[in-house]
C-alpha cells in the first residue's frame, strides 16, 4: 500500500481549454495500472476543446452543472452526483454553464503502449456551446 503524494494544482493549457480551468491529478497509474483520475474545476462558460479518448472517459459531477456535448449536437446537462460515460473514440466536449462554476472528476485509462490516450481537436464554437440542452435532472 502507498499513500499517493499530492501534486500541485495545474492551470489547464489554453491549447485544449477555453476559459479558466484548473485540475488536480488524483491518480496517474503506473503499469500495470492504466487508470487516470483528475479533479477538474471550470469557471463559468469554461470548457474543453473537442476531444476523444481511445479507451473512453467517465465524468462524475461533484458541483455545479456540467454540459457534455457530442458531434450530433446533443448537450447533456448533468448535476452533482450524476455520472456520464463517453465511449471510446467518441468526440465530445465538457464544461460549465455560463452562470456557475462546475467541478467534476474525470476518469479514463491510458493505452498501455505509449499511444496518446486523448486526441485534442478544435475549440467548441459559441453556437455549439449554446445549443439546446437535454436535462437529466
Amino acid at each position: 500500500m502507498e499513500l499517493v503524494k499530492k501534486q500541485p494544482t495545474t492551470k489547464a493549457p489554453s491549447d485544449w481549454f477555453a476559459g479558466d480551468v484548473w485540475f488536480d491529478v488524483i491518480y496517474a497509474g503506473q503499469e500495470p495500472s492504466r487508470m487516470r483520475a483528475n479533479q477538474v474545476r471550470f469557471s463559468p462558460a469554461a470548457r474543453t476543446n473537442w476531444h476523444s479518448h481511445l479507451v473512453g472517459q467517465t465524468l462524475h459531477v461533484t458541483s455545479g452543472i456540467a454540459l457534455i456535448g457530442t458531434r450530433d449536437g446533443t448537450i447533456l446537462e448533468a448535476h452533482p452526483g450524476q455520472t456520464v460515460t463517453c465511449p471510446p473514440g467518441e468526440e465530445h466536449w465538457h464544461g460549465a454553464t455560463p452562470e456557475l462554476f462546475m467541478e467534476h472528476i474525470a476518469l479514463w485509462e491510458g493505452t498501455g503502449d505509449g499511444t496518446p490516450e486523448t486526441t485534442w481537436l478544435e475549440p467548441v464554437t459559441e453556437e455549439q456551446y449554446n445549443g439546446p440542452r437535454t436535462s437529466t435532472h
